[in-house]
Parts: C-alpha cells; sequence; structure tokens
C-alpha cells in the first residue's frame, strides 16, 4: 500500500458502504470483496462492499417503494442538516451495492417467496438494479439495514486521492443468499470473523484500509451478528472525521478519544491511533491492540 500525500480540495462525495454479517461455526463472520487490482481507488485492497450514491438512487419513485417513509428513514440516520432525499437514497444506495458487487440480494421481506424470482430473473437479463425493482413493483425492506457509524475522509487523505462522507450500515445477510464477486470491481469475496482478518492483515496475507481495520478491531468484540444489531439498535452511529498529521516522516491517523484529536469521547473500541510504517498501518501496541 502506497500513501497518498496530496491535500485533497474537492467535497467529499456521498457513499454508502454495508457490512454484511452471518453466523459461523466460531461466532460472527463478515464479508470482505477483494477489489481489482486495476481499481483507481483501492486497487487490491479488502473491503466491505459499497460506493457512491447514485442520482438514481434519489429518484422520487422509491419514496412510494419503501417499507418505511423517508422521514423515518432521516431519523434513522441521525444527520439533521441532510436532505431527507439523500438520507432515503442513502439506504437505497446500499442495497443497490450489495447486490452490484456481489450478488446478495437485500430489501425483500422474503427471499423464498416466489415474488422475488422475478426480480432476480431480471438482474440476470442484464437489466440494471433499479430497472428490475421497477419492473416487478416489489416493494424495498429497508427495516433490516441498520446504520453503523459514518466515515469522512480528510483532507489529508492517507490511502485514496478521493474524499467520501460514506455510511456505514449493518446487515444479517439471508441464509439463502450467496455472496459472489463480479470479476469487475471485485476478484474475491471472503466469509471470515473479524480475528482472522486482522490476523491474517498483520501476517500480510490481505491488504486492509484504516476504515476496514479499525470496523473489524469494532466487531471483533462481537460473539455473534444479533449482537452487532442489538448494539446499531441502541445507539446513534457516531461520525468518525480522522485527523492525520505527519511526524519525523511518519504519517499517523488519530480517531475520537486520542488526545491529539479533536473529539475526546472515542467512537470505538481499540486503538485510538494508526501508524503507517513498513508500507501498511499499525497501532502502536502492535497485533496485540488489534485484538485485544
Amino acid at each position: 500500500m502506497e500513501l497518498n500525500t496530496e491535500i485533497l480540495t474537492a467535497p467529499p462525495l456521498d457513499a454508502a458502504t454495508v457490512v454484511m454479517l452471518r453466523d459461523g461455526p466460531a461466532g460472527l463472520q463478515v464479508l470482505l470483496m477483494r477489489r481489482h487490482q486495476a481499481s483507481n481507488v483501492l486497487g487490491g485492497v479488502y473491503v466491505f462492499p459499497g460506493g457512491k450514491l447514485d442520482p438514481e438512487d434519489q429518484n422520487p419513485l422509491w419514496l412510494e417503494r419503501l417499507s418505511q417513509d423517508s422521514d423515518t428513514l432521516h431519523q434513522r440516520l441521525n444527520e439533521p442538516d441532510l436532505p431527507t432525499e439523500r438520507a432515503t437514497g442513502l439506504f437505497v444506495a446500499a442495497m443497490r451495492e450489495a447486490y452490484e458487487e456481489c450478488r446478495v440480494l437485500l430489501g425483500c421481506a422474503s427471499h423464498a417467496s416466489p415474488g422475488v424470482h422475478p426480480v432476480l430473473q431480471a438482474l440476470r437479463s442484464g437489466q440494471s438494479w433499479h430497472s428490475a425493482f421497477q419492473s416487478q413493483a416489489l416493494a424495498l425492506h429497508t427495516d433490516a439495514l441498520l446504520p453503523w457509524c459514518r466515515w469522512i475522509t480528510p483532507r489529508q487523505a492517507s490511502v485514496t486521492n478521493k474524499r467520501f462522507d460514506t455510511r456505514f450500515f449493518v446487515t444479517q445477510v439471508p441464509d439463502d443468499q450467496l455472496a459472489e464477486h463480479d470479476n469487475f470491481e471485485a476478484t474475491e469475496v471472503l466469509w471470515i470473523t473479524p480475528r482472522d482478518a486482522l490476523l491474517r492483515y498483520w501476517n500480510r496475507e490481505i491488504e486492509l484500509a484504516p476504515p476496514q481495520i479499525m470496523s473489524l478491531v469494532h466487531l471483533n468484540r462481537h460473539p455473534n451478528a444479533q449482537s452487532v444489531l442489538t448494539e446499531a439498535q441502541n445507539r446513534r452511529p457516531p461520525v468518525i472525521e480522522p485527523e492525520p498529521y505527519d511526524q519525523e516522516g511518519v504519517r499517523t491517523i488519530c480517531y475520537p478519544g486520542d488526545p491529539r484529536h479533536s473529539v475526546t469521547q472515542a467512537a470505538f473500541p481499540g486503538p485510538s491511533r494508526l501508524m503507517f510504517k513498513n508500507k501498511r498501518f499499525e497501532p502502536e501496541q502492535g497485533l496485540a491492540a488489534l485484538l485485544d
């Protein structure tokens, strides 16, 4: 991984990411996908499925098709200054990206019901995600998609030359959904425990960006999917604005709760800073800080 040294002046782009959960033999598992090596954003890095908010995600027609009204979705996201249509669009974007990037169909109340099959057939015939749902006139169920946190890329971005205002959602993937990579944006999908993902990162078997590292540290505190969902239901999604600085040639990223960060209250458990050493990001206390 190469460090970005450019100061970014453009405003961050709205984006949505889905942290997909399931319970495995060893407990909680999360879905990671490896971005295509040729991607201009985090090529080769393992990330959660997600992407930019699309104008079509905010189409007023969707407001009539969602299981929760736009005011409810706006309140759930807990961003009072965000226009209602953009808040609603972020829920739609999260469900769309889940299918486009790893073929997981979210938003259907019962995936085994006959009404879902026409959507899958439409998608597999080449229709876009928006067109497939609109042509079948099915409602999109947003209830199971829970806001988790919000990451805003700083102007001194460390791993990309673009800025994003990304809302992370968590959801438990239905048992009948099989994740697959598309060989375009992603070249691999991986169900893995947060602990094993962090160990594989430390052993240089996979690459992770700082938001994924810190998210996995947080998720590693949970024994199963329901534990994560319960936390999401009982607290507001924290806003995480990393504050990086360079000292003696070493890039350090501070997070809320760090003595050097402007926000004194921690947003998540684990280390409060990562340092770019040996071409990757590590906590000062080493692997133990990621796992304990």
